[in-house]
């Protein structure tokens, strides 16, 4: 069991029978009274995100987690398809519980997948990627007085805002915590 004040982002617990992984966390400490913990969670199973607060002092039931350096394979309309880096056994994934990821996934790139009891829960991304540009609107001419961006559309269908100077058919490297332009590579 572990104190909800450890609870952070990226920390995975269990609660009436569910396993729900940390993506935002806030302390409250009124003038008077006892701390509240608010968090945002995601549901790993169904792949659903839901607020909980928690007053200071509850405990939660902390799981342990395996992880293992994989490679995404491909996917269908509703499993994204990896491979074990050490003994090439292929793992499905629920399309829900990629969720948000989906636009950064390339075939043969090395995730890590996170198990609990056998079971492929979560994938962890590198903290950038780096996608081939399909699509860019034309840049305008001569408006480079401030910082002008301008939507591309990647390889994976993510769509990002950029620099004016990035065109279609260029490389770019994305955060893929937040899904901002880091650099054209």
């Amino acid at each position: 069991m572990i104190d909800v004040n450890e609870l952070r982002k990226g920390v995975t617990f269990e609660q009436d029978g569910s396993l729900y992984k940390v993506l935002d966390y806030a302390h409250n400490k009124p003038g008077r009274g006892a701390a509240t913990i608010r968090i945002k969670a995601r549901d790993l199973r169904k792949g659903t995100t839901l607020e909980m607060t928690f007053n200071s002092g509850n405990r939660v039931q902390d799981v342990r987690l395996e992880y293992h350096n994989s490679q995404f394979l491909y996917s269908d309309d509703r499993f994204y398809y990896f491979m074990d880096n050490q003994n090439y056994e292929q793992y499905s994934v629920n399309a829900e519980i990629v969720g948000d990821q989906a636009p950064y996934l390339k075939p043969n790139m090395d995730v890590k997948l996170m198990f609990f009891e056998s079971e492929a829960l979560d994938v962890e991304l590198p903290t950038s990627v780096d996608l081939l540009i399909t699509k860019a609107e034309p840049s305008v001419r001569g408006d480079t007085a401030t910082g002008v961006t301008k939507r591309i559309i990647t390889e994976t269908g993510l769509e990002v805002q950029v620099p004016s100077f990035v065109n279609q058919g260029d490389t770019i490297r994305v955060d893929t915590r937040n899904g901002n332009y880091v650099t054209r590579v």
